[in-house]
């Protein structure tokens, strides 16, 4: 039976998706939580949070995500990153998933990915567990409700969670499968319960789309100032690195979190909700991320609490430590109501380096914002991939290279000529380790980062004193009020200025080895600042 609000001529069945239980359309926050809670999905906390793990697999799958190598993308997909996927395989996998379906209840959200209609789609997604349309729910924008009676889908989703893959009939890696079909227009999700899946999965989509119509897809987060739109900051980053504490700015407006488009009007987001990792939660440094893990409908993963009273803590991470919550922009006080900017003003790119190497600020040229992010340089941290339990030194080209199916020359191009006409300032912040590698030296202090991005922003950072950093060539400063001088000189951080030089010599080699492959694909300038 069909339940909920819908396009009457836009049902699963007019999808050829037939043969199912119970079809929930367009549930809201209270019936998705009531529906959950029913099928103990998960547990009700404090404030009406909704408290859920996510089973074996407790962050992104990548080497399982594939792209299906049709002849309309043959051409333009990076194949060196993104696996492929035979139509024939592709046809058995979307046969057994239909299959598979049948006679079992689902959830459906018709949802919007983008905050500018000239450049959104329309994304209808199809999940097994209640939670799941819960979550992509909060992550995507969503439509008025009047819009719903005749909302058609640009893409769908199907995840199933209880699917289990066959490596050799479906041409994938495991029991776990992501795989995105442009042709049919429609992306399988299985064998995993992690739901950054379905938020990752249209994020992909966009960026595939987006640079066709000569916009700029981008994983990172962004601000303006209050009152005016026209001073945005963009942060580029991976998880970890600090996009979503960093843009939530108590004196700026959040514009998003995570996942922006900058087209020829300037920056919008293209998600409704923010996704912040909690281990380590701090309510003074934090207060008003903290703030939402006590909020009605807000969804918590994999979080340790006290079975009587709900606490959360946020130190244990015995279930995993990529613990997370997903809310609503609407819950962060200063977000923008219509996730719209201007031309970003300042560019950020963050870095968690856990060679405790990189300053904890510096000033790029446009050639070498190009270079670095083009190389990515980060560490990955705990739980934020399968298997990833330390930081891990890794170069992920554009801050996102699982989500970019187009070859990174494309979004490098974008980002330089986007800089060119509009005239970023940009810079590279560390947000790792200091005064030592990891096991040895210690997180940059967050206060110091946050009193450095705000020099940047306010513009005063632009007048300050520069040395030239010795080892990547970049513009650092020599003093910040506020800021502990000994930070902006790393080396100075390390009581063995040997083992610091060491380290430097072996990350600028890293770099120089990691960017080899770019330097066919790239003009003079940029490769005359690359380093090494």
């Amino acid at each position: 039976m069909t339940f909920g609000r819908l396009n009457p001529q836009f049902r699963l069945e007019d999808q050829g998706i037939e043969g199912l239980g119970n079809v929930y359309y367009n549930y809201m926050e209270p019936a998705l939580v009531e529906t959950a809670l029913k099928n103990g999905e998960g547990t009700l906390g404090n404030g009406g949070a909704f408290l859920t793990s996510t089973g074996k697999y407790t962050g992104r799958s990548p080497k399982d995500k594939f792209v299906v190598k049709t002849d309309s993308v043959k051409d333009t997909i990076w194949w060196e990153e993104n696996a492929a996927m035979s139509p024939a395989h592709f046809d058995a996998l979307y046969a057994d998933f239909l299959s598979h379906m049948q006679d079992k209840d689902y959830h459906v959200q018709d949802l919007v990915g983008g905050a500018d209609p000239r450049h959104s789609i329309n994304v209808r997604m199809v999940t097994e567990l209640a939670w799941h349309g819960l979550f992509i729910r909060t992550m995507l924008r969503r439509p008025d409700r009047e819009d719903l009676d005749d909302f058609t889908a640009d893409y769908t989703v199907i995840n199933c969670p209880s699917f289990v893959a066959d490596p050799k009939k479906h041409g994938c890696r495991s029991e776990v499968v992501i795989a995105l079909n442009f042709d049919r227009k429609l992306i399988l999700i299985g064998g995993t319960e992690y739901a950054g899946e379905n938020k990752k999965s249209v994020f992909t989509l966009l960026n595939y789309l987006l640079p066709e119509k000569g916009i700029m897809p981008m994983h990172c987060s962004a601000n303006h100032a209050k009152g005016n739109p026209v001073d945005t900051a963009v942060f580029f980053g991976l998880s970890g690195t600090g996009k979503t504490t960093l843009s939530a700015d108590p004196d700026r407006v959040l514009i998003g979190d995570d996942e922006h488009g900058w087209s020829d009007q300037g920056t919008f987001n293209f998600e409704g909700g923010c996704y912040a990792k909690t281990i380590n939660l701090d309510p003074e440094a934090e207060p008003e991320i903290y703030a939402t893990t006590t909020k009605f409908g807000t969804v918590i993963e994999n979080m340790v609490f006290d079975p009587d009273t709900k606490e959360l803590d946020f130190a244990d991470d015995s279930l995993a430590a990529n613990m997370r919550c997903a809310y609503p922009l609407h819950y962060i006080s200063n977000a923008s109501q219509s996730s719209i900017g201007g031309h970003p003003k300042n560019i950020i790119m963050l870095t968690c380096d856990a060679f405790g190497v990189l300053p904890p600020i510096a000033r790029l040229t446009p050639a070498q914002a190009m270079y670095h992010f083009l190389s990515g340089f980060t560490a990955k941290v705990a739980g934020t991939e399968r298997g990833v339990t330390e930081p891990q030194p890794t170069f992920s080209t554009c801050f996102g290279a699982p989500f970019m199916p187009r070859r990174p020359e494309v979004y490098g191009n974008l980002l330089r000529e986007k800089i060119a006409k509009h005239g970023a300032t940009c810079w590279l912040v560390n947000t790792g380790w200091t005064g030592g590698a990891y096991g040895t030296g210690s997180r940059m202090p967050i206060r110091a980062t946050r009193a450095l991005l705000t020099a940047a922003l306010e513009g005063s950072l632009v007048s300050a004193e520069f040395r030239k950093d010795p080892n990547f060539g970049f513009e650092v400063p020599v003093s910040v009020p506020g800021v502990a001088e000994v930070l902006l000189d790393p080396r100075r951080t390390w009581d063995d200025k040997a083992a610091y030089d060491a380290q430097a010599t072996k990350l600028v080699q890293m770099f120089s080895d990691n960017f080899e492959p770019y330097l066919p694909y790239i003009d003079a300038d940029v490769k005359s600042v690359a380093i090494g």
